[in-house]
């Protein structure tokens, strides 16, 4: 084992260790783990990191099943156009983007290229969004109603934009869930997790009929993943998440810039 799949199974365990810290956002550090330390294929990484997060969500859902904190009826009317559009994003949509997308002079944008750019564009978002951290929780006692029209777009939209990045999306559902069918905030986290659990295995699905999948080296860093995510929430207890975000924000920030220039550089 050289050293760069050290690190590789190292980040493996850090994805899990910050989901069971701040609730999400590991999921995001996915692809370029698996893409820059473990030099995985984008289009293959991107599969991967769906089941990684997927089950890493659902280890997360069923713990706050048991809780009494996910919202079933919100999770389905979200999760069935999202899931609808991550299979099909999956199934039909990435295998036809062309080997290169465009030219310019010398430079070609291949679709390797044009995902990761797609992706470090989504984690520049994701970092707004957790730098920012300014939701304002609805009270406890809030009636649940539900915008079904803009519930479903925005379902296809995560569901689209998880199917191109293999990223859960929890920094587009949580709000979407908080402003639309006016969940309270522990609700919208608790049941997002089961929206990404969903979505992410059945688009996952998508991919074992179009790609060929390492099965023992993605449920062994599945593996490392789902135990960091019990070491993350056992730290929790002596480390307060909230405080974590903000700085595990700046980090995505970063990350998401050096993989522009890296890939612009190509």
């Amino acid at each position: 084992m050289d050293i760069n799949q050290i690190f590789g199974y190292l980040g493996a365990l850090l994805i899990g260790i910050v989901l069971g810290l701040i609730g999400g956002g590991g999921s995001i550090l996915t692809v370029p783990i698996l893409v820059y330390l473990l030099f995985v294929n984008p289009v293959t990484a991107t599969a991967y990191s769906l089941f990684v997060v997927g089950v890493s969500s659902l280890v997360g859902a069923i713990r706050n099943i048991q809780k009494g904190l996910v919202d079933f009826k919100t999770a389905i009317v979200f999760a069935v156009p999202a899931f609808i559009a991550v299979y099909i994003a999956r199934k039909y949509l990435v295998p036809a983007i062309p080997e290169t997308v465009f030219t310019v002079g010398n430079f070609s944008v291949t679709k390797n290229i044009a995902i990761m750019l797609f992706f470090a564009i989504v984690m520049l978002v994701a970092s707004i969004s957790m730098i920012r951290n300014k939701r304002a929780d609805s009270p406890e006692e809030t009636v649940i109603t539900y915008n079904y029209p803009l519930i479903i777009i925005e379902g296809l939209l995560v569901g689209i934009i998880t199917g191109i990045v293999g990223a859960g999306g929890g920094f587009l559902i949580i709000p979407a869930l908080v402003l639309l069918a006016k969940l309270p905030m522990k609700k919208a986290v608790a049941t997002s997790l089961l929206i990404i659990a969903i979505k992410s295995l059945i688009g996952f699905i998508g991919d074992v009929e179009n790609l060929e999948i390492d099965w023992s080296f993605l449920l062994l860093f599945t593996s490392i993943s789902v135990i960091g995510i019990f070491l993350g929430i056992y730290l929790s207890n002596f480390i307060e998440g909230k405080k974590l975000k903000k700085g595990f924000g700046w980090f995505v920030l970063v990350m998401g810039v050096y993989i522009i220039f890296k890939e612009l550089s190509k």
